[in-house]
């Protein structure tokens, strides 16, 4: 065993994803500026939660937060002080800030400050099918709670998941009391989900939709988009669906030079964007004229 896989630990850990509900509707409402300002207050007041109840915020990107505890108990805490926390910030221009939540508990991998594996992506397919307000989790997760905490869930659906052999229960957490909370309705909505990603390179076109859940670009012949620049890394990027939104991440030795149609050029280091709109991607260098670009396009 060589120290790379020595540095990876499987235990079971409570994976919580949390993001603001209708973010998308507050920039086209209240500009860029206001708008960032009021998720960055919801973000700090989700963080303030995880760190009160012992958690550790794995990452960050955009609007949502993912988050792991050491205990289903720790976790549900958490997603309940979140939706307290954010509940009692004051409408921002008329709108009330919200966000939904999707957390679950099961074996993970961690690997330096990262977490894979199943319990990640059950976690991230319950948060997408939270609405506004609410907090989703399974039933297996329901079942590693104490008695107390069991008794303010409920079961409200069962789903047929990719790579399970058996339906999920879907349980929902009453963290508040009140006739008319959404979270009442007795049935889970799908989260709305972009139409698809669209990739242009070299006269070839290629699109992420729910049927394909990520794209590898690089110089490996392997790369479902393979680029020559030599400056790019042989594993250089990858652009995955997480929900309902495209994630552009950076895997390379250079890294990745992003374009907003209409703003200016920004580097990717290590580090991930959420794709919007249209633009343009280069690898290893900022573009220019000579430049091997891959173009996209999001709807």
């Amino acid at each position: 065993m060589n120290a790379k896989e020595s540095a990876k630990i499987e235990r079971n850990l409570c994976v919580l994803f949390a993001d603001v509900s209708g973010s998308t509707r507050l920039y086209e409402k209240l500009g860029d500026k206001e708008a960032l300002h009021a998720v960055e207050r919801c973000l700090n007041r989700m963080t303030r939660a995880t760190e009160q109840f012992k958690g550790r915020v794995i990452k960050t990107i955009g609007d949502e937060v993912m988050a792991v505890f050491d205990s289903a108990e720790a976790g549900m805490d958490a997603a309940c002080s979140m939706q307290q926390r954010v509940d009692d910030l004051p409408p921002v221009s008329g709108i009330k800030l919200a966000i939904r939540i999707g957390f679950h508990f099961g074996p993970a991998i961690e690997d330096a400050k990262d977490v894979f594996g199943d319990t990640v992506n059950t976690a991230a397919r319950m948060a997408g099918l939270a609405k506004a307000g609410q907090i989703i989790t399974t039933g297996e997760t329901v079942g590693a709670l104490p008695t107390l905490l069991q008794q303010s869930t409920r079961e409200i659906d069962a789903l047929s998941v990719k790579g399970k052999a058996e339906d999920v229960r879907v349980c929902e957490v009453i963290w508040q009391e009140s006739d008319d909370l959404t979270m009442k309705s007795g049935s889970v909505a799908p989260a709305p989900v972009a139409a698809r990603l669209t990739v242009r390179h070299g006269g070839e076109e290629k699109v992420l939709d729910p049927g394909h859940g990520a794209f590898s670009l690089g110089r490996d012949a392997a790369s479902d988009i393979m680029i020559a620049d030599r400056r790019a890394s042989r594993t250089h990027a990858r652009i995955e669906r997480r929900r309902d939104k495209f994630v552009l991440i950076d895997q390379s030795t250079n890294g990745t030079y992003v374009t907003f149609d209409g703003e200016a050029e920004f580097a990717l280091k290590r580090e991930e964007v959420i794709l919007r709109g249209k633009g343009r991607i280069s690898f290893g260098h900022a573009c220019d004229a000579t430049s091997e670009v891959v173009e996209f396009r999001v709807g």
